[in-house]
């Protein structure tokens, strides 16, 4: 376990910008992946397509199947024409959504906006104290399939290319809609490597985080303990918690795949004191220190310097070894982020 208090600064390390993938890599699973032994520190590297290499039969994966919303949406003001860009944040029900607008001057209280040549309209209701506003839309038909036809995928920040393809930015598996960023390590499956996996006896087990935008919030704080996380919804079904609970008894790996299943499965450990069916809103913060009760292994991307994930990393293999692995992967030209190259952090048995 590492001393406290853990600064913010201990997890820096110089990634240059060249390094920021900017388009995913075709095919999904022809990605690098770097294996990290969380116990010993010794570091492999390969593809993604020899992930299933990795695991025997009596491992689970236990994948997020949150699906992005298209959320950026562009219309104009109605009467002036002007242009403003709307980012959905939250669906509170009855058509009514909290978004971020820009320029936020434009989108005063009882202001209308037309989106996609009249496809729907949008009104705002309240202006929140944070800045945020509260808008009810109109349309005929289904909002999401009209959503679909005209929002823009809400990317990264530090992805300045356009994408081409908006389902390269969701998993082959996504199906419930309501992340604001994609859950980025299960963009590296295909459908054909996930048949593989079943093949070879590997459960499958799916839980459902929707990621929110403060996923890209930095840590601001001097000192780890004083990051506030931002809450996001969860729900894990009775058939992964009983799949956790098969795995555990026959001596298996539970395997999250990506740092959102890893935190619904540990919110779920520490919220019921076990595993079963689960729903709620979870801020949990990982970082070393934090003992597991759930995840046993974790694939994942290459995150940004100082990030709360990269602390949750830290936290399931030990910080100077993580720190290790990311230099080497800087030295080795690694791919990061999103559409970057992916990690395996577990026992090698």
């Amino acid at each position: 376990m590492e001393t406290t208090p853990i600064k913010t600064s201990d997890f820096f390390f110089d990634l240059p910008q060249e390094l920021i993938a900017q388009t995913p890599i075709e095919p999904r699973d022809a990605s690098r992946l770097m294996i990290l032994d969380k116990r010993t520190g010794e570091v492999e590297h390969r593809h993604f397509y020899e992930i299933a290499e990795l695991l025997g039969p009596k491992d689970c994966l236990i994948l997020n199947d949150s699906r992005v919303l298209p959320a950026r949406i562009y219309g104009v003001k109605e009467g002036t024409g002007a242009h403003v860009e709307f980012l959905l944040l939250e669906n509170k029900g009855n058509d009514t959504w909290e978004v971020l607008c820009k320029p936020g001057k434009r989108a005063k209280e009882g202001s209308r906006f037309i989106f996609g040549d009249g496809l729907f309209t949008g009104e705002v209701v309240r202006v929140k104290e944070d800045g945020g506003r509260l808008v009810r839309f109109t349309y005929e038909g289904v909002f999401f399939t009209l959503l679909d036809k005209i929002g823009q995928m809400p990317l990264p920040p530090y992805i300045k290319e356009r994408l081409e393809n908006k389902e390269r930015y969701q998993t082959v598996y996504s199906k419930e809609v309501g992340s604001a960023a994609a859950p980025t390590a299960g963009l590296h499956f295909t459908p054909e490597l996930l048949q593989r996996l079943r093949n070879k006896g590997i459960e499958l087990g799916y839980v459902t985080l929707h990621v929110g935008l403060g996923t890209f919030r930095p840590v601001s704080a001097e000192f780890i303990t004083g990051h506030k996380m931002h809450a996001e919804h969860y729900y894990m079904p009775a058939a992964a918690a009983e799949l956790i609970n098969r795995t555990k008894q026959r001596g298996g790996r539970v395997i999250a795949v990506g740092t959102t299943s890893c935190r619904t499965i540990e919110s779920v450990a520490q919220r019921e004191g076990c595993f079963k069916e689960s729903s709620g809103w979870t801020d949990i913060f990982i970082y070393p220190g934090y003992e597991f009760r759930g995840v046993d292994a974790l694939i994942t991307n290459f995150h940004l310097p100082e990030s709360t994930l990269i602390m949750l990393v830290s936290a399931l293999a030990g910080r100077e070894k993580v720190l290790r692995a990311y230099k080497e992967a800087v030295e080795g030209r690694y791919r990061f982020f999103s559409f970057g190259d992916a990690m395996f952090v577990g026992d090698l048995k």
